[in-house]
């Protein structure tokens, strides 16, 4: 089951954080994101999973930034959510992806408990030019059945770009 539109609003401020909040954003089903001004990428030729990898920040300008294939690109939303009552999960919207935009390469569900910033995996098939401040994905609430522990772990309120910390499992 999908929380509607609706109950997403009607859970506002008390079992579903958003903020900022627009209702221009809410769709039937879930609620647009928009991109953060600030990217990451790493500055790495080998990225070393073990490893603490260094990376670059970037500001998207007014004119926008192309994106070139083939690079990782990562970015976070404008909004900040949070939610202990419900499983969050993150998708690319559609016009977006017709673009050749992968919003996020394999990680689009966040934990009950989860809380920030979401952090994006941004690539794409061929040059885009993208702009801050454009719904990039959606967020969806799942209920969850059965006790649960909500989610206390490395990216846990999350207040910026969050590069890998997989290395962090290797200790």
């Amino acid at each position: 089951m999908i929380l509607s539109g609706k109950v997403i609003q009607e859970k506002l401020d008390k079992e579903i954080i958003i903020t900022p909040f627009n209702k221009d954003q809410l769709n039937p089903n879930s609620y647009n994101l928009r991109l953060h001004n600030e990217l990451l990428i790493y500055d790495e030729k080998i990225l070393d999973m073990k490893k603490e990898n260094r990376t670059k920040r970037i500001t998207i300008p007014e004119e926008g930034f192309v994106m070139k294939p083939n690079k990782l690109y990562l970015a976070r939303t404008i909004e900040y959510t949070k939610t202990d009552y419900y499983v969050p999960m993150l998708e690319g919207r559609s016009s977006i992806a017709r673009l050749g935009i992968f919003v996020h390469i394999s990680s689009s569900m966040g934990h009950v408990g989860s809380s920030g910033y979401w952090t994006l995996e941004l690539t794409c098939v061929q040059p885009v030019r993208i702009y801050a401040n454009v719904a990039i994905c959606q967020i969806f609430f799942h209920p969850i059945e059965g006790k649960y522990v909500c989610y206390e772990n490395k990216y846990k309120a999350s207040l910026d770009i969050k590069p890998s910390l997989l290395y962090k499992e290797f200790k």
